[in-house]
């Protein structure tokens, strides 16, 4: 694992050819892409150019460090699809306010990541038509986990001073880390600009930072935090120095264990190194207490569907043939030709979900459905809220299982496809921060610890995520 602290130095010091070391990157990138499909796009072009310009003034807190994107988050005249093909040929005019911050602070941009369409799974194998499937890094016969699969895999795979961009709307972040044995970390909801960011869900959307380590995710959140005027969702709220909690104390700590994490439906795979870590930080002076939360576990997958789906139904109104993406000839009045569009050009899940959150949307079942779970919602929170009256983390599995095999992903129902999201979809709904650590591995293949924190707490997640980081 490259030292990314290490490595910023010595670009500024001019220690590093940074475009010699550019090359290196894109043509090992392009090497590992035709093995594992983990980009959509790799910005050769972009990349050099940044360099060159880099090479004349090495600043910035990530000066050299190579950035991959999911291909949800807008980069100026670089294809930008969110993995569907209704989105063919988009180039964006602008940056998204995340990819100006790094910019402006000498990252490189060196590609767009694979995902699943507009976010919508989690195993990243419901790409758009024409988009490759991502491979697991240990498995290639099994899934990275999505929906942000790309940037997770990539980050396992490229062993340079990288750091990824995914995207969390139910567990889109840390659960394909789980699965590629990668920190991921989503932040609280707002405290990062989703300016630039292709809607699944506004009230659900995070953009967060996918690293090798603790501290390459507390440097881009440090980067991409902070209150942007464009983004009406952005938090006006100081950004803290993320990275100076790297590797600080932590044994006063009192962390709660969610019971129902670890009931019927969790593989024992999964259970036991969970339960090894948490003794092992016991053991550390670290205190933790078993609590209970059956809201977010028994209800939050169906108020999550309810809610994310009648808002991607809205946000997907949008991809219709006229203004970007895919057209086809005007044939037949309006009602038509979108129709022809969105059939040929959108999966199979993208209109699942576009019927599932219209449908909660219909007059007669908004109060019966949409309402309802937004009621739940709230419930959702106040439950969380409570907790973090006594805790300063609480801890679950991350994953309910290890990262299966594409054959039994193909055997598994709609229903069991979205079970996946069971443990991650309740802090989401509460527009909690929390972060995937991998504690060690069962069966050649990594497990995911979760650690969810209390609103604009990510420091503390970084601080027990570090912690957990040397004794794993």
């Amino acid at each position: 694992m490259t030292d990314i602290k290490e490595f910023v130095k010595s670009v500024k010091n001019k220690e590093i050819d940074i475009v010699e070391h550019i090359h290196k990157v894109l043509d090992d990138a392009e090497s590992i892409n035709k093995e594992y499909n983990y980009f959509n796009t790799i910005t050769r072009d972009l990349a050099i150019e940044q360099a060159k310009e880099l090479k004349k003034n090495p600043k910035g807190k990530l000066a050299g460090v190579v950035v991959s994107v999911k291909d949800s988050i807008c980069v100026k005249d670089v294809e930008t699809t969110a993995g569907s093909r209704i989105l063919k040929g988009y180039k964006p005019l602008f940056h998204a306010t995340v990819i100006d911050r790094i910019i402006k602070e000498g990252g490189i941009i060196i590609g767009k990541t694979a995902q699943d369409e507009f976010g919508f799974g989690g195993f990243s194998t419901n790409v758009g038509l024409g988009f490759k499937i991502p491979k697991n890094p240990f498995d290639k016969e099994r899934s990275t986990g999505g929906s942000s699969g790309g940037s997770a895999g990539i980050t396992n795979k490229l062993d340079y001073a990288h750091l990824s961009l995914g995207e969390s709307t139910g567990g889109s972040i840390v659960e394909p880390s789980s699965f590629c044995g990668v920190v991921g970390l989503c932040p609280t909801y707002g405290r990062v600009s989703r300016y630039g960011l292709i809607d699944y869900a506004n009230s659900l959307d995070k953009i967060g930072p996918i690293s090798q380590s603790v501290y390459g995710s507390a440097l881009l959140l440090e980067t991409i935090a902070g209150n942007d005027k464009k983004e009406s969702t952005s938090i006006d709220a100081p950004v803290d120095n993320y990275t100076s909690f790297v590797n600080k104390e932590c044994k006063d700590f009192k962390i709660g264990i969610i019971k129902e994490a670890f009931g019927e439906g969790i593989d024992e795979s999964i259970q036991k190194p969970i339960w090894a870590m948490i003794k092992k930080l016991e053991s550390k002076g670290i205190k933790y207490t078993e609590v209970s939360l059956p809201t977010p576990i028994k209800y939050g997958l169906s108020v999550y569907y309810l809610l994310g789906t009648s808002e991607a139904s809205t946000n997907l109104m949008k991809y219709c043939g006229m203004r970007y993406g895919k057209h086809e000839a005007l044939d037949g009045n309006f009602n038509e030709y979108f129709t022809k569009v969105r059939s040929m050009h959108l999966g199979k899940e993208a209109k699942r979900r576009i019927v599932l959150g219209t449908f909660a949307r219909m007059a007669g079942y908004r109060d019966a459905y949409y309402l309802k779970a937004a009621k739940v919602r709230t419930m959702i929170i106040n439950e969380y809220k409570k907790a973090f009256g006594k805790f300063d983390c609480l801890i679950t599995p991350t994953a309910p299982i290890q990262p299966p095999k594409f054959s039994e992903i193909d055997k598994l129902s709609i229903l069991q496809n979205y079970m996946i999201d069971i443990l991650t979809v309740g802090p989401n709904l509460a527009g909690l921060p929390h972060i995937n650590m991998n504690i060690g591995f069962e069966n050649k293949l990594p497990v995911g610890m979760l650690l969810t924190g209390n609103h604009l707490d990510e420091k503390k997640l970084i601080q027990l995520g570090s912690f957990i980081e040397k004794r794993r």
